[in-house]
């Protein structure tokens, strides 16, 4: 008898979904080479919070079942060294510097600003826009740590 298949849903960070149809004997690897072409290296699977190292592992191992989420993660590809002997490149492309990558200095600064403004001109603010000042000071706050906890 044939071995049945099952539908299983390869899930990536931009919530995008692709469905992969693999039989249970199959092993990770064998799911990667087929879906993955040429990426092998790069895809990381992540199955209930596990990332699947073991390109070895069949799938029945795993215990999935019929549309199981596996998440995917694409890193880019690694660029090879330059052999020894060819000029590599004189220095680095530089860092593009784009405006949200300013937005939040600049909201900093901003704030520090009100808040001095706030200190040395108590008499301007009024009790609403000093807690208006201190609830977005909170929420800049959050927001920072957001972006730069990587």
């Amino acid at each position: 008898p044939a071995e049945p298949t099952l539908v299983l849903r390869l899930k990536f960070l931009n919530d995008t979904e692709r469905l992969a149809r693999v039989r249970p004997g199959d092993t990770v690897g064998a799911l990667k080479r087929t879906y993955f072409p040429g990426q092998e290296q790069q895809v990381r699977l992540i199955y209930q919070g596990q990332l699947l190292r073991d390109d070895s592992q069949s799938l029945a191992g795993l215990h999935l079942g019929h549309l199981s989420v596996l998440h995917c993660h694409l890193s880019p590809p690694s660029v090879a060294p330059a052999a020894p002997g060819t000029p590599g490149p004189r220095s680095p492309a530089p860092a593009t510097l784009g405006v949200g990558s300013l937005a939040l200095p600049l909201f900093v600064l901003l704030l520090a600003l009100l808040w001095y403004l706030q200190l040395q001109h108590r008499h301007v603010f009024t009790a609403t826009a000093t807690t208006c000042l201190a609830g977005l000071t909170l929420l800049v706050t959050f927001v920072a740590f957001a972006m730069y906890r990587r």
